[in-house]
């Protein structure tokens, strides 16, 4: 399928079958069929077919189908513009023309009309053997006529005298000699073959969310046979549910089960978005695509194929992204009429003339300049001319701008759904505070508990050792290490024995400070680690994830535009309101699956909101389909981001502003090209139709609104973002602070803090 009016045929093929009813999506080349059971898959194949085109069963997990960009379609338009630059330049520049001018240009039109529109042709004659009119048939005629009337003139009408040189006109003789307009039978093609290419590269990017999670799960597994022991790989989709399997450190987990044997941490944040990863041991379940961050495991399968988490979470994806926005409906609608509209107007045009006694030349003028004029050059560049300037500008500015369909409702986002973890937080496992007993050296006991960690596999372990290497510099070696699995680790450290633990396996109470930052750290849903020196405890670390630089800058942004905050995560209570009372969000989920994040969406558009989702994961892949407007990060997971309209390049948080007005002016500037290239259709048909526009200046006309169009997606290369907008002191949502800077909390480092 190359353009709307395919999608519309193959529809109308398959309604014709009683029962059915099909939705076709040019993007990601799937339909979605609704069909009686008595109507076999092999019947709405053959209906496909006999519209003109191939079809085949999609099986789950599949991904849409992806037409690469082909060489020889870069070759044809590279051929095309040699050929056809040269007669446009002689055509409308006087000054260029010499003696025979106009049979070099007829020697160059001709491969233009033969074979840089072979493609044009060929689609033409398809669609005329299953009765349907398309684009491709009014470039084709427009072409062929043009060409073939040039070529009258030529050798029947006296425009092949040498010599003559008029502006804007190619009489042989300046008086009545006949017209010839290359220009306008290599012009077309040449614009039309540039604009699909650029609308192909489009829409290659449009269908990648599907891709991006079908290809997350594992290709091959390591079954172990539970009598034996002995482990061999299988391809996954040899795996039945009861089999066992290994994942091994570093590792995805192949599918849906249960830990049989060993004890690790799994990174769930593709799936759940919880930053911390997950101790897990015998009889815990596990989920597939997960990543296993710790020791080795054996699992047990419960679920495989369609029926697993990832592969659900992709099901949802593709029913959210089924639906179309109104502008593909209103192209739809517009191609259905518009080609057969064109080639009604141009024989009623000649079929007038002739029948008024016109002569044949004037009458023939005129069915041509119709034909020429309507020709669709600027509305097949409209839109991926200004996707393709705002992209570039958007990848200077962090913003990458995706299709139009879903910036159609950008003037009306009201409210910012944002996901937590990878979004307004870092997503990386950080100290964040160090508390010390009364009289107790924070870098002292520090260095000691970085010392213990270093030979730790554990996420935590690694966070405290980082730290230390940060804070203290190189560390001492430890001695007698032991982890405890659940527990922590122990060593002895320049002599003095050291333990890193969770708090409840402590030896004695807490001291007041640190039993206060306990508190503090459950409240903010970080994870506290108590270190032990001499057999006593003497600090508490917390561990979790910090704000990003710009959270708070961001927010306030978002405030001062008039959209209201939203926090939407999968994170626990206590992690999730800290951050909300840090950013001064008001409405807060907390512990949301990837299902609840997409009916919370689809709570608040039923409540009458408009919504735009920012987030980075797989989890939030169905939220950000759902929603109005999807905004991903491009750090965090490709399905997220196939599945957004707008991605932000860089890792600054406050570039989700940029995004919103870079995307308001691209849906302004598609606007404005959309109701140009219409525009000058509506005035200038009639006028051709009546005789006062030739095909010549039919052609210059449609070259200058395809140049138009171009020129005003241009713009857009030099807009720039404006800083204003700052959140009124105290006010919006939640209040700015009195100084007007962000929470002293929200910068990143750990805050330590002394008994």
């Amino acid at each position: 399928m190359t353009c709307a009016a395919c999608v519309g045929r193959v529809e109308k093929r398959l309604a014709r079958i009683d029962g059915v009813t099909a939705g076709v999506n040019l993007a990601t080349g799937r339909a979605r069929v609704l069909h009686p059971a008595g109507v076999s898959v092999g019947e709405l194949v053959a209906a496909v077919e006999r519209a003109g085109y191939t079809a085949a069963p999609a099986e789950a997990g599949q991904p849409p189908v992806e037409r690469e960009e082909e060489p020889a379609e870069r070759r044809r338009l590279l051929v095309t513009a040699s050929a056809a630059v040269p007669v446009l330049l002689l055509s409308m520049v006087p000054s260029l023309q010499f003696p025979g001018w106009q049979w070099l240009c007829f020697g160059l039109a001709v491969p233009v009309v033969t074979w840089g529109s072979a493609g044009f042709h060929r689609r033409a004659r398809q669609g005329l053997r299953h009765g349907t009119a398309t684009m491709d048939t009014l470039v084709s005629l427009g072409v062929l006529a043009s060409f073939g009337w040039s070529g009258y003139a030529l050798l029947f009408g006296g425009a092949g005298a040498i010599g003559m040189r008029m502006p804007f006109s190619l009489t042989a003789d300046g008086g009545g000699g006949a017209h010839v307009y290359l220009e306008a039978a290599v012009g077309v093609p040449l614009f039309v073959l540039a604009g699909r290419l650029l609308e192909g590269r489009v829409r290659r990017r449009s269908g990648s969310a599907l891709r991006a999670l079908a290809e997350l799960g594992a290709k091959e597994v390591c079954v172990r046979d539970p009598r034996s022991g002995q482990e061999r790989p299988i391809p996954i989709d040899q795996l039945l549910p009861g089999g066992e399997f290994v994942v091994r450190p570093g590792e995805r987990v192949a599918t849906d089960g249960v830990v049989v044997d060993g004890d690790s941490a799994l990174d769930l944040s593709l799936l759940t978005g919880e930053s911390a990863p997950v101790e897990v041991g015998p009889g815990d379940a596990v989920a597939g695509a997960t990543v296993n961050v710790g020791g080795a495991l054996v699992v047990r399968a419960t679920a495989v194929g369609a029926d697993t988490q990832l592969a659900r979470i992709t099901a949802l994806v593709a029913d959210a992204q089924a639906g179309k926005a109104r502008a593909q409906r209103l192209a739809d609608a517009v191609a259905g009429v518009f080609v057969p509209c064109v080639l009604a107007v141009a024989v009623a045009v000649l079929g007038f003339w002739l029948g008024a006694g016109a002569d044949p030349q004037a009458a023939v003028t005129a069915a041509v300049a119709v034909l020429v004029v309507a020709c669709p050059c600027a509305l097949g560049l409209a839109t991926p001319t200004a996707l393709l300037a705002a992209t570039g500008r958007g990848a200077e500015l962090g913003v990458l701008v995706r299709g139009p369909e879903v910036l159609e409702s950008l003037r009306r986002i009201d409210t910012v759904v944002l996901d937590k973890t990878g979004t307004l937080t870092t997503g990386r496992t950080e100290l964040t505070e160090l508390t010390t007993a009364p009289g107790v050296d924070a870098d002292a006991v520090l260095r000691l508990a970085g010392a213990v960690e270093h030979h730790s596999e554990h996420p935590v372990g690694r966070a405290v050792l980082a730290a230390a290497r940060a804070r203290c510099g190189p560390l001492p070696a430890v001695e007698g290490f032991t982890a405890t699995a659940g527990v922590g680790v122990s060593g002895t450290v320049e002599g003095r024995p050291v333990r890193v633990i969770r708090p409840e396996d402590g030896a004695g109470p807490l001291p007041a400070p640190l039993a206060g930052a306990l508190e503090r750290a459950g409240a903010a849903g970080r994870t506290p680690v108590l270190v032990e020196l001499d057999g006593r405890p003497v600090a508490l670390l917390a561990v979790g994830d910090t704000l990003r630089s710009g959270s708070w800058r961001a927010l306030h942004r978002l405030r001062a535009l008039g959209l209201e905050t939203v926090l939407l995560t999968g994170d626990g209570p206590g992690a999730a309101r800290a951050v909300a009372g840090e950013l001064g969000i008001a409405q807060v989920h907390h512990s949301a699956s990837p299902a609840r994040k997409a009916e919370v969406v689809a709570e608040l558009k039923a409540a009458g909101r408009t919504t735009a989702v920012v987030g980075d994961g797989v989890n939030d892949a169905v939220a950000l389909a759902s929603a109005d407007l999807g905004v991903a990060l491009a750090s965090g997971s490709d399905a997220a981001i196939g599945a957004a309209g707008l991605t932000l390049v860089r890792g600054d948080i406050e570039a989700v502003v940029d995004a919103v007005r870079l995307a308001r002016r691209t849906l302004a500037t598609i606007r404005v090209n959309l109701l140009w290239a219409f525009g000058y259709n509506v005035v200038l048909i009639p006028l051709a139709a009546v005789g006062l526009l030739n095909p010549m200046l039919a052609a210059v006309a449609m070259s200058l609104s395809s140049l138009l169009v171009v020129g005003n997606s241009l713009r857009l290369r030099t807009w720039r973002p404006g800083r204003g907008g700052a959140a009124r002191r105290g006010g919006g949502e939640g209040g700015a602070r009195p100084g007007g800077g962000p929470p002293a909390r929200g910068r990143r480092g750990a805050r330590a803090v002394t008994g």
